[in-house]
């Protein structure tokens, strides 16, 4: 019989080499996750002072913790991630910043958290990594308490179809989404997106040209262009 990290590792595709090095950079926190919580923050309407646990899907090397903290003010973070590397490189992040984080292995799709505990989840550039999607974002609905915000920020198929990430990073390329997508898979699981708390961001970095064509030539990017990047705050009905 499987163990219950044995299959949650099947349903899982893990970061490559350089990616898991490219987690842990300046680069990263600054140009992808920086933005990303920004954006996040000020898509949300009527934003608490505090939401008191707040869950990080995927910590990776835990970058995300001081900026969960400025933002969002939470009595306790709690980061969880399959890869036991990354957890010891996250308590280590968590240390060097003075925050009491609590660490916990295991994927999306299974989260030892108990039913509507949770205030607030961040999922930031986690989800295109699970081969079983559904099971992950009934998941995040389970342990949000009701009106709890899911904070989803992910890269679309176009995106991680291209050739630089097919090149430089590993992904389970058949469950791969447009936003619109991605948009139905949040709703039909039970939360409610208003019309503004979604956006587009169409970051030079997630461009083939990585935009080239707009910097050097001045040629912005066409009105039907298909979007490369989500973010979008869900409220947990």
């Amino acid at each position: 019989m499987l163990s219950t990290l044995t299959v949650d590792r099947l349903l899982h595709v893990p970061e490559s080499r350089f990616g898991v090095w490219f987690l842990g950079t300046d680069i990263w926190e600054t140009y992808v996750l920086e933005f990303a919580i920004n954006d996040l923050k000020n898509l949300i309407g009527n934003r608490k002072a505090s939401y008191p646990v707040i869950v990080d899907l995927g910590c990776g090397s835990g970058r995300s913790f001081k900026l969960l903290n400025k933002h969002f003010a939470p009595e306790l973070i709690i980061g969880a991630d399959i890869d036991t590397d990354m957890l010891r490189l996250s308590k280590q992040e968590a240390k060097r910043q003075g925050l009491e984080v609590r660490l916990i292995q295991g994927t999306s799709a299974s989260l030892a958290l108990a039913d509507q505990s949770v205030d607030l989840l961040l999922c930031h550039q986690t989800f295109h990594h699970l081969v079983d999607q559904q099971s992950a974002i009934h998941e995040f609905h389970r342990v949000l308490k009701p009106g709890g915000l899911l904070l989803f920020a992910e890269s679309t198929r176009a995106f991680i179809h291209s050739w630089i990430i097919r090149l430089l990073f590993r992904h389970p390329m058949d469950v791969q989404k447009s936003a619109s997508e991605y948009l139905s898979v949040i709703e039909n699981a039970g939360f409610k997106i208003a019309p503004d708390a979604v956006s587009y961001p169409y970051l030079w970095w997630s461009r083939t040209d990585l935009g080239i064509r707009e910097r050097v030539f001045g040629r912005p990017p066409a009105p039907s262009h298909e979007e490369t990047l989500l973010n979008v705050v869900a409220v947990r009905n």
